[in-house]
């Protein structure tokens, strides 16, 4: 793993945490690739498609930096290998919940995009 990959990774990743602290979904959209997939439970409830609904709540939700939610993340696990990367992503509070959040990124042109999100809060 090239340290510049990884720091590459990373602002990848803290443009969705700068998005959805700040509810700013153009950040969180400039995150991740148009065609990118999220899975994950929330509530009890399987989601399963685009990042669309994310991108509602970030836009339509109170931003926790507004309304004063200590929302924290931290990357707790990195890999990158040549173009392909995963990232383990711990954060909460957001909307009330702690979520565990699976990313798999890959390298376009240059640029990482977030491909796939699988998540689940507790």
């Amino acid at each position: 793993m090239s340290q510049s990959d990884a720091d590459a990774v990373r602002a990848t990743i803290q443009l969705y945490l700068d998005g959805a602290r700040h509810g700013r979904v153009e950040l969180v959209k400039q995150a991740f690739h148009p065609e990118a997939k999220m899975c994950g439970y929330l509530q009890g409830q399987l989601l399963v498609g685009g990042p669309e609904p994310f991108y509602e709540a970030v836009a339509n939700a109170p931003a926790p930096a507004s309304s004063g939610e200590p929302y924290e993340a931290k990357i707790t696990k990195l890999e990158v290998a040549g173009p392909a990367a995963s990232a383990t992503l711990e954060e909460g509070p957001y909307l009330g919940m702690q979520f565990t959040t699976y990313f798999h990124l890959l390298k376009f042109d240059g640029k990482w995009k977030i491909v796939s999100k699988t998540f689940s809060h507790r």
